[in-house]
């Protein structure tokens, strides 16, 4: 514990050398746009590293993001004082507040924070639970029940976290499955089923990104190799069935067998847990507003991609604003959900007015780091961080054509992992991979494609500033480093064996056609991910 202290104080005073070294004023001429000296250079991925090292060392995640983004301010000012301050409370914290999307995503996150409270206060989670409890018989069944619901729920990524973490807590509890299972349970069938769903917000923003050809059509071409994605369900589906952990997630689930599903003193959402009634409410106080919120997403969805204005369904979703339509359709919902409560008098109008402040109260920690992630990002855009990394792909691709998949793979896993976002690595890799290879070499295309997708959903997984993995510490209602770090372990087997069926598909693509290379190499990925767990659960069973 000493030793953490003293990390985080030798940073800070490094921090407060920075600022004594540059108290001049921070202005920059009104007419020329401000370029900072360590812009698109290696330093800009300098913030978000420190943030992540610090937050798996430290184990506090607010602390070492701000550290993050004061370092990101200070490169970006140049080393000055005022210039820092206003960059990272100006342009970051409170650009990243008053930014619509953004802004978009937290209504929709409070909202689902006050349907739960309803759920709970209605009766609906316990009654749910009481279900589950005489159809789900064992922790095997709770946790495929999990895997299932979250392939179900394919519309998006927030949405599935949060549904499902809500909707099988009390089942997975009930079958002392830790939270931090659970947790990865959830984020492994967040963004992995959303990037290979053909109608998700995910499908709709990685075909924007594909610009002068049929993005669409490219998509579903590209799903048989989005092998991370494909892999990583796979992965958890035999780690369930073949009843092995390994990692530091081994401890956790040791302990939730013998009733500790946190293991660490930190109970995340604990006043949550104060709502739920046992005594009252049926299955349906639960599913009919689940039901409900799926619904209107749904309709949010085609409605801000222009459906009801004459535009085709699929088109509509490729071109929806999922921040309005999950912000619409969650407020519609909510609104249906009280109405349903009081016709069946389980919940009085006060009583849902009075989950407001709670379900907001609940949702705090996640609105935390989410504003955070959200200005650490702000501070590597600022300092060319995209730039940078685009620069290094070009680059690269002059090397062996058969391994550019792989390579593309790991630039997008690391760029994800430090920036924390997986739309915003899309939209830096894509482009430079159809200017590449359109009309040179179309199968190369569609598995580079893939393979960008796919290092961007892995480094979304193994970081600890990304938004999914919040929102899925969220849903599970699981520390957040916990879930961090219990996940890693898993994260990074399917990526190695990921990296090696891209370099296989990179050889194999240059003697069979882009079917056949299909074909192929998804069983032999398959293969190998099955062949990987068994070798690990041999190799930690005879440490135990």
């Amino acid at each position: 514990m000493r030793g953490k202290k003293k990390t985080v104080w030798r940073v800070l005073l490094l921090l407060g050398m920075l600022f004594l070294s540059g108290m001049t004023v921070f202005a920059a001429g009104e007419n020329t746009e401000y370029v900072p000296d360590l812009y698109a250079t290696v330093w800009s991925l300098v913030p978000p590293v420190v943030a992540i090292v610090l937050a798996l060392i430290t184990k506090e995640v607010y602390s070492s993001l701000f550290i993050g983004i004061l370092i990101g301010g200070v490169f970006y000012s140049g080393f000055q004082f005022e210039g820092t301050i206003l960059h990272v409370f100006q342009d970051g914290i409170v650009g990243s507040l008053t930014d619509s999307y953004n802004m978009g995503i937290l209504v929709f996150l409070v909202v689902l924070g006050i349907m739960v409270c309803m759920m709970n206060k209605a009766g609906g989670s316990a009654a749910f639970g009481r279900w589950a409890s005489t159809h789900i018989k064992s922790r095997v069944g709770a946790q495929l029940a999990t895997i299932l619901l979250g392939v179900l729920i394919f519309i998006d990524d927030y949405f599935n976290c949060l549904t499902v973490g809500s909707v099988m807590r009390p089942v997975t509890d009930k079958h002392n499955v830790s939270r931090a299972k659970l947790a990865y349970l959830i984020d492994a069938t967040a963004a992995p089923v959303c990037i290979i769903a053909p109608i998700s917000s995910w499908a709709a923003a990685v075909t924007g990104f594909v610009e002068g050809e049929d993005g669409f059509s490219i998509f579903i071409r590209a799903i048989p190799f989005n092998y991370y994605a494909l892999l990583t369900i796979v992965m958890m589906v035999a780690i369930v069935l073949m009843k092995m952990d390994y990692g530091s997630m081994r401890q956790h689930e040791m302990n939730a067998i013998h009733g500790d599903l946190y293991t660490t003193p930190d109970r995340p959402y604990a006043d949550a847990e104060d709502e739920i009634d046992e005594t009252k409410g049926s299955v349906i106080d639960l599913l009919f507003p689940v039901i409900a919120l799926i619904i209107c997403c749904v309709i949010g969805m085609i409605y801000s991609g222009g459906f009801f204005d004459g535009v085709g369904f699929v088109e509509a979703f490729s071109g929806s604003d999922a921040s309005v339509g999950l912000m619409l359709g969650s407020f519609f919902a909510f609104v249906i959900t009280i109405i349903f409560y009081a016709v069946r008098k389980v919940l009085k109008f006060s009583e849902s007015m009075s989950c407001v402040p709670e379900g907001f109260k609940a949702m705090v920690p996640a609105i935390l780091i989410l504003t955070f992630a959200w200005t650490l990002k702000t501070m590597t855009d600022s300092l060319g961080a995209k730039e940078y990394v685009a620069a290094l792909v070009g680059h690269a691709t002059g090397g062996m054509l058969s391994l550019i998949p792989a390579l593309i793979f790991l630039v997008a896993c690391f760029l994800a992992f430090a920036t924390g976002t997986s739309w915003g690595t899309f939209g830096i890799l894509i482009p430079i991979v159809v200017n590449v290879f359109a009309g040179n070499n179309e199968t190369m295309m569609i598995i580079s494609i893939s393979a960008c997708m796919a290092g961007a959903v892995c480094g979304d997984h193994c970081s600890p500033i990304s938004d999914t993995t919040i929102m899925a510490s969220a849903g599970a209602q699981c520390n957040h480093v916990n879930h961090v770090t219990t996940q890693l372990p898993y994260a990074v087997t399917a990526a190695v064996v990921s990296g090696i069926t891209y370099v296989i598909a990179g050889i194999v693509q240059n003697f069979v056609s882009s079917t056949m290379t299909a074909v192929i190499c998804l069983p032999v990925g398959i293969l190998l991910m099955v062949g990987t767990l068994f070798v690990i659960r041999a190799v930690t069973g005879k440490e135990e």
